[in-house]
């Protein structure tokens, strides 16, 4: 199914620019760059536990935007550290993504008396956690340099984050946080995917393909791109492809605590209006949730999973984290 037929079957998803809209302002703290000279450029307290951080970033040539929930008794000069639980967010309306989490759910109030640090980065509009192929010459954006990288050198040189890490993620940002934990064997001690596309080779010639979904996102977030940039044509770069997709990266999970959850597209308990159609997106995450489980089982490797009536929307992404966040703060804390 091309993009014209995801258009034509009422997907619209509202997607920014690459780039965060909030401009950096406030205090410019001394925190250590990192290695290649990413730096904190602002800094600003929204709220008590709140900080957002504002970071230029050679690998996406621009700068982007951090929120940081911080436990009780934080202090950047503390001799502790503090555990990290990594929340991505999945493609963006408005510039929001890394507000999206504590703007939609109740991750402030759920962590209050958790004592880690929550980080919630800009993942980009279209940006798949991934350091994009560009047809074979890579360069910016490479998101998944930024977060791994550069970010996570900024917290823990200077912001006491610790090396025990959780990471969950809702649609786009569940195929992140499946990949990362996949790829970087050892950094993540559990991993979660909400409504992830977590089989990005799935194919259904008379339905949805995840590669439309990559093709939509990228047309509507970042028009001026070719969509192939991302990772190249599916076909042609399969093995480009292939070494992103969390389904051909399974076996790499073992030792990680995984769940994953995905609705199966019908309207549900949190959908207000009765008669509305069958959610497309919901229902292909859904199918590859599935498979993607069905794989690690098949591997020896545990998984728990939640299935059930829904669409593609916060109310449920709000269930989900609820309950999945004692078994991930378990793994860290």
């Amino acid at each position: 199914m091309g993009l014209r037929g995801v258009a034509g079957a009422g997907f619209i998803l509202g997607i920014a620019g690459l780039t965060a809209s909030i401009a950096h302002g406030g205090s410019a703290p001394s925190a250590a760059p990192a290695d290649d000279g990413a730096t904190v450029v602002g800094e600003r307290r929204a709220r008590r536990r709140v900080l957002d951080l504002a970071i230029r970033s050679p690998v996406l040539a621009g700068v982007a935007h951090v929120r940081l929930l911080l436990p009780r008794g934080w202090s950047r000069d503390a001799s502790r550290t503090w555990p990290v639980l990594w929340l991505l967010h999945g493609a963006t309306a408005g510039g929001e993504g890394h507000t999206a989490w504590s703007d939609h759910s109740d991750i402030e109030e759920l962590t209050e008396e958790s004592d880690v640090i929550v980080v919630m980065p800009d993942g980009g509009a279209c940006g798949n956690y991934t350091d994009w192929w560009n047809r074979g010459d890579g360069g910016a954006p490479q998101w998944e340099t930024f977060h791994l990288a550069e970010l996570r050198q900024i917290l823990e040189r200077g912001y006491r984050a610790g090396p025990e890490r959780a990471v969950a993620g809702y649609a786009m940002g569940g195929l992140g946080a499946l990949a990362y934990a996949a790829r970087h064997r050892g950094l993540f001690r559990a991993a979660a995917s909400f409504s992830g596309p977590v089989h990005t080779l799935h194919r259904d010639p008379s339905g949805l393909d995840v590669a439309d979904l990559v093709e939509l996102t990228v047309a509507i977030g970042a028009p001026s791109l070719d969509w192939t940039d991302v990772w190249g044509d599916p076909d042609e770069q399969r093995v480009v492809w292939r070494q992103h997709n969390p389904y051909d990266l399974a076996d790499r999970l073992a030792g990680v605590r995984v769940h994953v959850s995905a609705g199966d597209g019908v309207p549900g308990p949190y959908d207000p209006r009765p008669g509305t159609g069958p959610d497309v997106l919901e229902a292909l995450a859904c199918t590859v949730s599935r498979e993607f489980a069905g794989k690690l089982r098949k591997l020896g490797i545990p998984v728990t999973t939640h299935f059930y009536r829904g669409t593609h929307s916060w109310p449920y992404w709000r269930r989900e984290l609820r309950a999945a966040l004692p078994a991930l703060l378990a793994e860290i804390a």
